[in-house]
Order: structure tokens, then sequence, then C-alpha cells
């Protein structure tokens, strides 16, 4: 692991705040293509948070468990207030019991908007909802309210949708005969990373994950 797990770790975190910084600051223009560009790329950073908190949970961020961790909080705190020690055994709970009823991250009915709707209310709270209450009416004193909401909230949302459709709903939907009952992408590098850092390679992370965001295309 080295220190390449807190570097990249550190990178993701650094790229979301200075992108973020720059686009609460950007004159918002409806007509520029880049904006479009930039909503995407927030999001796509918003993702690079939760899979950073989410390789913590799995100790492959840093050696030191205290170090880590606290990347993990961190992490998983600038996405919405996620609460990294919330989360934590919920995660544990999805490898151990994988497409059960025990499976919190899992849905029977297997049709996208119920299982996005018991997805999301497993892992959303009320504290979080009004701690980003809170804080937009404290931001919004600083910033205009159309940049905070497509470039600051907006991403956050998108996010949760690219997170449960590549990294739950495609490779848990249907029957899987394998030991890890999950799917896996098709081999395309490239894609596998713009679609969740490499999460869509689904089976392999089940099957090593003790392996980091960054090497499970090795796995592949």
């Amino acid at each position: 692991m080295g220190p390449f797990g807190v570097i990249i770790a550190l990178v993701i975190i650094t790229c979301w705040a200075l992108v973020l910084c720059f686009l609460l600051n950007w004159k918002l223009d409806y007509y520029n293509p880049l904006t479009y560009l930039a909503i995407l790329l927030q999001m796509h950073l918003y993702t690079g948070l939760f899979i950073t908190a989410h390789d913590a949970m799995h100790g492959t961020v840093a050696k030191n468990k205290k170090i880590n961790d606290a990347i993990g909080w961190f992490s998983a705190i600038l996405f919405s207030f996620n609460f990294y020690f919330r989360l934590f055994p919920k995660h544990h709970e999805h490898h151990r019991f994988v497409a059960t009823g025990k499976d919190p991250d899992y849905h029977e009915s297997h049709q996208f908007w119920k299982w996005y709707w018991s997805f999301i209310k497993a892992y959303i709270t009320i504290g979080q909802l009004i701690l980003m209450g809170v804080s937009f009416q404290i931001l919004r004193i600083y910033f205009p309210v159309e940049n905070l909401i497509l470039y600051w909230m907006l991403p956050a949302i998108l996010s949760t949708f690219q997170l449960f459709y590549f990294g739950t709903f495609l490779p848990h939907r249907g029957e899987h005969h394998n030991k890890h009952k999950s799917g896996t992408l098709p081999k395309n590098h490239l894609w596998a990373f713009l679609s969740c850092y490499f999460f869509g390679y689904h089976y392999e992370h089940h099957d090593s994950p003790g392996t980091p965001w960054w090497r499970l295309w090795k796995m592949k």
C-alpha cells in the first residue's frame, strides 16, 4: 500500500475542494457547454469522495488505522455530511450478507426506483438534511444561490445515482450464480474508471475487498 493510498485520497479531496471553490465563483452561462461539463466533473469528484471513504472502510487508504479512519471520516463528511462510523457497519453487512434480506444495499424487487429509494433511506438521515440546510444558509451569504445549487447540491445528488447504478444496482440485480452474487462490467478500464472508479468491476471488488479502487483494474 505504501503512501500511495493517502496521496491519492488527498488528491481527490483537494481537487473536489479547488474545483468547487472555482465553480462557486464562476459566472454562470447556461449557453456555455462547459457549465454542464463542470457539473459532471464535480459529480465525479463527489463520487471520488465516497469511494475514498469506502476504501477507508476496508483499511486500504493508510496502514495507520487512525490516519485511515480520519481520511475516511473527512471524505464522508464532505459528501453531504455522511458519517463514516455509521456507514462502516452497514457496508460490512453488505459484504457479509450480499444480495440477501440482511444486506442493507439490496432490494428484492430489483426495480430501479424502488431500490434507489430503499438505498437512499438506508443512508440519509434527518441530521444530514439539517446540516445541509444550515450550511446552505451560511454559504448563500458568500456565494450566488444558483452556483450553490448547480455546483454544490446537484452534483452530490447526481453522484448518488452514479454510485447506486454502477456500484449497487447494475452488479447486484438479477441472479448471479457465483460465490459473491455479483456481476461485473466487461473489461474496459477507461469506462470502468469514468463510470465509477472501477467499481463496475464489482465481482472483483467482492473477491478482493482489500484492493484499493486504483488497483482494482488489475484484478480484472
